[in-house]
């Protein structure tokens, strides 16, 4: 499925009303690519997303992380509802400024669970951190 096939999936424009003023914006993130098997999303550090010692904080990594393989996971499943029930997180190095690029991948789908793996990466290619997730199928 391609970016523009998935903008015409039937509940894109639903996921995006209810997007609209939550968290996510927040985040400020843009999805830059969006398949069968993953989601590339990224966003532009900005003060907002450091913590007191002026890097990325690990919650925003967590959560942008956790987004992303949710966001494979709806797409995986979208005739159903999808929510974390596991997630791990990785935490290997320091950014405080420049683009973070976040790709999630889908790793197994049953009918009851998704698993996906997600990484995210200061344009240089630096792994800052990454994580994976289970997500229930209900």
């Amino acid at each position: 499925m391609e970016a523009d096939s998935f903008r015409r999936h039937p509940k894109w424009e639903e996921w995006n009303r209810a997007a609209a003023g939550t968290f996510w914006d927040v985040l400020g993130c843009t999805i830059e690519t969006v398949n069968d098997r993953q989601v590339v999303v990224s966003f532009e550090i900005q003060r907002h997303h450091l913590n007191l010692i002026g890097i990325v904080h690990g919650g925003v990594y967590a959560s942008v992380i956790d987004s992303a393989m949710g966001m494979l996971a709806m797409i995986a499943k979208p005739e159903a509802s999808v929510v974390t029930t596991n997630l791990n997180m990785n935490y290997v190095a320091k950014a405080g400024q420049g683009r973070i690029t976040t790709t999630a991948e889908l790793l197994h789908s049953s009918r009851k669970s998704i698993t996906a793996q997600a990484f995210s990466r200061l344009e240089d290619g630096t792994l800052c951190a990454f994580g994976t997730g289970t997500f229930r199928v209900t």
